[in-house]
């Protein structure tokens, strides 16, 4: 039996070479994040075709910032990169008249708990509001927690997430209508604007 499996590099080691400038940074990241790359950015597009183009996109900007930014987190990084440029490809595209994506429905759902706005101010206040999300989330159960992130970070399906967690689809959806009630009396309580 013949059994070759390629060896995948620590993020620490792919971001060396990032900052060594070796091209085999983007090689390696794709081999240890692509797939995970491009199901964020088809959760969020809805297209394979945009999806392989926003991961090559997130390729090029790592390349572009690293250095010199050293992620401490690299997965955490990278998804943030992917998501960035997805969301940006949905506002600039037709993605969503296609029908394409997910982001629609997820942008509706939680627009009642945080209003979007592109003023200085709300700028300003982009710290306070993920502190303030951050210490939500850390009041819910991990259950809840994997649910609500699931859904508003990774932009799954309700029917994913009840298929990821091994839960019903209208057990996700009471959870996601709760926490987001929740989340709005929370918000206000903390003096954030909705």
């Amino acid at each position: 039996m013949n059994t070759t499996e390629e060896k995948t590099l620590k993020d620490n080691e792919i971001i060396e070479l990032y900052f060594g400038r070796q091209e085999s940074a983007i090689s390696e990241t794709d081999k240890k994040y692509g797939s995970y790359c491009r199901n964020i950015s088809y959760n969020i597009l809805g297209s394979r075709e945009d999806s392989e183009e926003c991961t090559n996109d997130t390729y090029m900007k790592l390349w572009n910032v690293i250095p010199p930014q050293k992620p401490l987190r690299f997965c955490s990084f990278i998804a943030s990169v992917v998501r960035s440029i997805a969301l940006n490809m949905v506002r600039h595209s037709s993605a969503l008249k296609r029908g394409g994506g997910n982001a629609q429905a997820v942008f509706d759902e939680i627009a009642e708990c945080v209003a979007s706005s592109d003023t200085v101010e709300s700028e300003i206040d982009e710290k306070h509001l993920v502190s303030t999300l951050n210490s939500f989330l850390a009041s819910c159960s991990n259950e809840k927690q994997m649910i609500f992130m699931k859904r508003y970070y990774h932009f799954r399906t309700v029917a994913q997430i009840a298929e990821e967690m091994h839960i019903s689809e209208d057990k996700v959806k009471q959870t996601l209508h709760r926490m987001r009630d929740k989340l709005k009396k929370y918000l206000e309580k903390e003096g954030i604007d909705i």
